[in-house]
């Protein structure tokens, strides 16, 4: 198994790409400072709105993982949306799958709503970001000749809230997973771990799915 993953340098491509290369995958990095891809993995840097870049950067791929950062919230770089249609012409090009990184502010808090994004203790800082990934879910969910996946993490997931490897998550679909606490949580490792399970062993097929402790 081949897998390129987009955004190989940030936190969430990172854990994730030194996850694939612990198993044994075979992984390219795609960041725009090649030197930054974990070490293992074959790195390149480009531009993922050039469409030549892209083809050449996932032949021969049989899954493409998206850990494209947004734009928001200072408007600078690839609109998330954007990076994701690049991504969806090259996997349906070489017939990959789509693994995509995804946010939890689109997450449902009960049964019928609101999302997590809408509630009022929401960070105001954190809303464009949560939107931004709203909007990319949402074209994703139009893309029905391509295998894609999309994985939202907990609400405190982030790298400012690393945690530490526990080895085990649980599974939801649209509603948020919260402990019994009321916390919703899961680190870096463990978050790539579930993403990467998703890899090896297929279980979501066009659609969101979402993981905590």
């Amino acid at each position: 198994m081949s897998v390129v993953v987009f955004g190989a340098s940030g936190y969430s491509g990172g854990n994730i790409v030194s996850d694939l290369l612990a198993r044994d995958v075979e992984t390219v990095g795609v960041a725009r400072d090649a030197a930054k891809v974990p070490s293992g993995a074959k790195a390149l840097s480009g531009d993922v709105t050039d469409p030549s870049f892209v083809a050449q950067a996932v032949d021969g791929a049989d899954v493409i993982v998206s850990a494209l950062p947004t734009a928001a919230p200072s408007g600078e770089g690839v609109e998330l949306r954007t990076g994701l249609e690049a991504l969806v012409a090259g996997a349906r090009a070489v017939g990959a799958r789509l693994g995509v990184v995804g946010g939890a502010g689109s997450l449902l808090v009960a049964e019928g709503g609101p999302k997590l994004v809408d509630t009022p203790s929401f960070p105001a800082e954190v809303k464009p970001i949560a939107q931004e990934h709203d909007r990319a879910l949402d074209y994703l969910r139009t893309v029905d000749d391509v295998d894609w996946f999309y994985l939202s993490p907990a609400a405190a997931y982030g790298s400012f809230n690393p945690g530490e490897k526990r080895g085990t998550y649980r599974v939801s679909g649209d509603l948020l997973l919260t402990d019994a606490d009321g916390n919703s949580e899961i680190s870096g490792v463990d978050y790539a771990r579930a993403f990467v399970d998703e890899i090896v062993t297929p279980a979501h097929h066009r659609e969101r799915f979402s993981v905590a402790y």
